[in-house]
């Protein structure tokens, strides 16, 4: 009997830690001094990769590395309806001198879907990354990340979007 319940606590707390919630507060990376309307994305990362990731971004970074900068990080969609789904376009531009390759964009979970440039961006040119939210399943304040997987320093870089799901 006990053994049945540790192991139903055990099945709780996973689906707990694994599941989108509805109220994810996630940690917005953000650089002082930076206009986040144009920052340039050398330093910007997480402050620990989460050792699932660690081969994504050693995959990421044994392609010469450049820079990249993006036209925005973070997107506010402001109030959208309950089941709405909506999209947001980053732009990334490449400001090294080896082409930028995306390797993988993973969002932190479900809901988030992305679609990015999969071909080299040369030094100079524009890809993007765009990322396709269903609101189905939430109410209220949201936020949500998602990590991209590039060839320069200091990977993955973050972007997020927040939206006010409205009934």
């Amino acid at each position: 009997m006990m053994k049945s319940i540790k192991i139903l606590a055990l099945a709780a707390l996973c689906t707990l830690a694994f599941s989108c919630n509805k109220k994810e507060e996630n940690k917005l990376d953000h650089i002082p001094g930076v206009d986040s309307a144009s920052t340039v994305v050398e330093a910007m990362s997480q402050e620990s990769v989460n050792p699932d990731d660690a081969a994504l971004v050693k995959e990421a970074q044994s392609k010469p590395l450049t820079t990249v900068a993006f036209s925005e990080t973070d997107h506010n969609f402001g109030d959208i309806k309950k089941g709405e789904k909506v999209e947001h376009i980053y732009e990334v531009t490449n400001t090294g001198t080896n082409p930028l390759i995306i390797s993988n964009v993973k969002p932190g979970c479900g809901c988030t879907v992305p679609d990015y440039t999969k071909e080299p961006i040369l030094p100079g040119k524009k890809g993007k990354i765009t990322l396709h939210f269903d609101s189905t399943n939430f109410d209220g304040s949201v936020n949500k990340v998602a990590d991209v997987f590039v060839n320069v320093e200091k990977a993955p870089v973050r972007l997020t979007f927040s939206a006010n799901i409205l009934p």
